[in-house]
């Protein structure tokens, strides 16, 4: 089938977006320029919770598919399935993740349960069943839900086992909003995955590098280390693709478990699956990044750059692999 034209739906943004919001701007920008490199026409138009009027300028704009930037609803990222849900209603191919695929990785507990499910390794959590019991030595971190971009999180989440404000915590834990993980302290990973017509592309290996953390401060990619430019942590975390001498058998695991995960979380177009290494060399996920954030400065462009894609390669693989049809452009 010819494509004749796309439209790039993006969430509505609040009157005082922050950063983290606003960002989606950017990606909107990037699709519309690599669209317009493989020569598609293309319409961007907002989702909000106004679903009719949504339906609406969908059922007048026609598009071939849809290019799916929504990353929440009304600021709220437990409504993120609201839009793949339309655009199945209306019979509307849509880049990246299925329904059924971004409702349960929108909710950490629910993929974490996935990952169990399939055999993927994961760190304990606790979501309110039972008691709460720490282990000696180990320290925990409080986490939201539903939210994405870290939003929520800084080291003021993360507690040592012995700490009476951990269990306070875990006694008044709503599990319909948080939950409790161990804390892994080890190396953090980053592992974009492309989808193609030969199947899925891991792209390089990124590991985030805390510089110049000291004693028992968290290494973490809190909220304050994506989006506070003016902080230590913003300033002190990076991003690199070098990897040591004897990392070739931990960076075959990270292969092995992004593709498993591609394949346990029937995953499509793009995605970036997050680990922390424990200290005896065991991978373990911390998220599975469904339609992961595509701007300049995100970890999915720099991998993409890395394995040497133009990103308009990369916006044409994605349209090839909606489930729906396999667009070949």
């Amino acid at each position: 089938m010819e494509i004749k034209k796309a439209l790039i739906l993006y969430n509505e943004l609040s009157d005082n977006a922050c950063a983290d919001e606003a960002d989606v701007l950017e990606q909107v920008e990037i699709v519309s320029e690599s669209l317009e490199k493989l020569g598609i026409d293309y319409t961007t138009q907002t989702f909000s919770l106004d679903m009719r009027k949504v339906e609406e300028n969908l059922l007048k704009a026609k598009p071939d598919f849809v290019f799916n930037l929504v990353e929440g609803v009304d600021n709220k990222g437990n409504l993120i399935f609201l839009a793949p849900a339309l655009l199945n209603s209306l019979n509307i191919p849509f880049t990246g993740g299925t329904l059924e695929t971004i409702f349960i990785t929108s909710s950490k507990t629910l993929a974490k349960e996935r990952m169990k499910q399939g055999g993927l390794p994961t760190a304990y959590w606790y979501h309110g069943e039972g008691t709460f019991k720490p282990v000696e030595g180990k320290r925990y971190i409080v986490k939201p839900i539903w939210e994405d971009g870290s939003l929520g999180l800084d080291e003021h989440c993360v507690y040592w086992w012995h700490e009476p404000e951990l269990q306070k915590v875990a006694n008044k834990l709503n599990p319909a909003t948080h939950f409790i993980e161990e804390f892994i302290d080890g190396r953090e990973f980053n592992i974009s995955i492309l989808g193609g017509e030969n199947g899925p592309t891991v792209l390089p290996h990124a590991e985030i590098i805390f510089k110049d953390y000291t004693g028992d401060k968290p290494k973490m990619m809190g909220y304050t280390a994506k989006w506070k430019e003016d902080s230590f942590e913003y300033e002190n975390t990076c991003r690199t693709f070098e990897m040591g001498q004897n990392d070739g058998e931990l960076l075959k695991k990270l292969t092995l478990l992004t593709e498993k995960s591609w394949e346990v979380f029937k995953l499509n177009g793009y995605a970036r699956v997050d680990y922390r290494v424990d200290k005896v060399g065991n991978p373990l996920i911390l998220e599975v990044n469904v339609n992961p954030c595509i701007s300049h400065n995100g970890g999915f462009y720099a991998a993409s750059e890395r394995a040497g894609f133009t990103f308009d390669k990369v916006i044409n693989r994605i349209i090839n692999d909606i489930p729906s049809n396999k667009y070949k452009l």
